[in-house]
């Protein structure tokens, strides 16, 4: 069976078959864990799905596709709302998903207050590490439809340059034939990590279980505080995140790499342009991907430059 003819192109994207089937987990996954913001425990179960479904959150019997249409802006992590109900800090386990290759999912979520309308995706040691792991456990199937078709997968294609900026922060997208992803962050009031730029090799699976998932996310010390009173990071500690003060460097050591900081801003990129996926196709797009001084609402404007060019064939 073919999704082809699903699909929209336009002059900036082209979608072509990978040349693989669509895939799905091979069995349930089931994790349970303290969240970053709410600082509330949540579980989350991973189903195999349907080819041509994707992959999406049931909250609740609320159903919300992981995709760009229900992403809105909200600080320091990506929320997903419809109907009233939102999805909190999806970006790490969208990110693994997208590079193991798990194109269709059904990704249930419980909190434990059934008043609240709103749930978190654990946030675990704050890497991608966990659900990594977890997915390498349970392993992968090829997904079949309801009759009991495989379906190719689908990959967008980068044809122009296209690019999305706000201030001096910029995503750009450029032809390519692979996946390459090149990041910057720039923190000169903090001398620990000042300049950083990381370069991927072509990305594929291998490449991110082994230099990109284990990739803490970090913060500023001295902006702790700050966060707190916002509502922010309720549950942020030294065991979920790497912690650096403008005067005395890294509070949690050791880093898991040199740059573990960059290497994360590229985990969390990968997990928001997974939200251009459609019908279990790839959502990152096959672009060298340049990135400087970005975050989840430049990735997801990103996506919407991507998803706004797109006309029917």
């Amino acid at each position: 069976m073919t999704l082809a003819t699903a699909f929209k192109s336009s002059k900036l994207i082209s979608w072509k078959s990978t040349g693989r089937l669509q895939q799905t987990v091979a069995g349930c996954i089931e994790r349970t864990g303290n969240t970053l913001h709410s600082g509330e425990v949540s579980t989350v179960k991973l189903w195999p799905e349907l080819a041509g479904k994707g992959r999406y959150f049931d909250f609740r019997s609320n159903l919300i596709p992981a995709s760009v249409d229900f992403a809105e802006e909200s600080p320091l992590c990506t929320t997903l709302h419809k109907d009233g109900f939102r999805i909190r800090t999806v970006e790490h386990l969208l990110s693994a998903l997208e590079a193991a290759g798990v194109d269709n999912c059904r990704i249930e979520l419980q909190n434990s207050d059934p008043k609240v309308c709103e749930v978190e995706v654990p946030i675990f040691d704050g890497s991608a590490s966990e659900w990594v792991k977890a997915i390498e456990q349970v392993g992968l199937k090829v997904a079949t439809d309801q009759c009991g078709n495989s379906c190719e997968k689908m990959a967008p294609y980068v044809n122009e340059p296209v690019h999305a900026w706000r201030k001096d922060s910029f995503v750009a997208a450029y032809p390519s034939q692979k996946v390459h992803i090149t990041y910057g962050i720039d923190f000169p009031q903090v001398h620990a990590i000042g300049c950083q730029w990381f370069s991927s090799a072509p990305l594929d699976n291998y490449f991110y279980s082994k230099q990109i998932a284990s990739s803490r996310t970090f913060c500023i010390y001295e902006q702790v505080e700050q966060m707190r009173n916002s509502g922010l990071i309720k549950g942020g500690s030294l065991d979920n995140a790497i912690v650096c003060s403008a005067s005395k460097g890294w509070l949690n050591p050791p880093l898991r790499f040199p740059d573990e900081p960059c290497r994360h801003k590229v985990l969390d990129l990968i997990g928001d342009l997974s939200l251009f996926a459609q019908f279990g196709s790839q959502g990152l797009p096959v672009a060298h991907i340049v990135a400087y001084k970005g975050g989840h609402t430049l990735h997801t404007d990103m996506v919407r430059q991507l998803s706004y060019n797109q006309e029917k064939i």
